[in-house]
């Protein structure tokens, strides 16, 4: 299983930027998912988050900026990122809750339940 996370660039002060992560491999389903960010010399923090229903949560400091939405069908999650400021800035992490299935002889099914993660894309903003 992988997790491609894309969408990151450069940008100022007030624009805008669309974050995409796409999950592949022995998917049988994938629950909750989520965007987390390391700014430059700091920790990794949580961004949003997204339930398999569509609930969602996202921190303080991004709610009426950013949306968090998912395609179940296409095992993708998305991050529209509006009004973005210079403490936007670093590099951007999707983590996905995915049930991994495999296949075995005499056609029995097996999975496990496990955390990925993706590569990170980076996400700067210039004031």
């Amino acid at each position: 299983v992988q997790l491609q996370a894309s969408g990151g660039g450069s940008v100022q002060t007030g624009g805008s930027l669309n974050l995409s992560c796409v999950a592949s491999g022995n998917i049988l389903d994938i629950g909750t998912m989520g965007w987390f960010r390391q700014p430059p010399g700091n920790q990794r923090e949580p961004v949003a988050n997204i339930t398999i229903h569509g609930s969602t949560h996202l921190v303080d400091s991004v709610k009426g900026r950013f949306t968090i939405f998912r395609d179940n069908a296409k095992n993708t999650l998305k991050l529209q990122m509006t009004s973005l400021r210079p403490e936007d800035t670093g590099v951007y992490y999707c983590k996905a809750n995915i049930r991994v299935y495999t296949n075995h002889e005499g056609g029995s099914l097996s999975w496990v339940v496990s955390d990925y993660w993706g590569q990170g894309t980076l996400v700067t903003v210039s004031s």
